[in-house]
């Protein structure tokens, strides 16, 4: 079964697969079809599409600071 999250401006979700650059956690900048991230590590920005985020997801820090997952 699949988790549902609730993704939000300033949320860190922590993605299945590393960044190049060792980082699995990605801030989240922009919220909809579309996702706009922002590498912790070396701060680059990616689009990645909803559905790709949903399911890589294994992880969900909120922007206040309670952890889910």
């Amino acid at each position: 079964m699949e988790q549902k999250w609730d993704y939000e401006v300033g949320d860190v979700v922590k993605l299945k697969k590393p960044h190049p650059c060792g980082s699995r956690e990605w801030e989240i900048l922009r919220v909809g079809a579309d996702f706009r991230l922002r590498c912790t590590g070396c701060d680059r920005q990616v689009m990645m599409g909803r559905r790709l985020v949903e399911k890589s997801t294994r992880g969900l820090t909120k922007k206040q600071g309670s952890e889910i997952g």
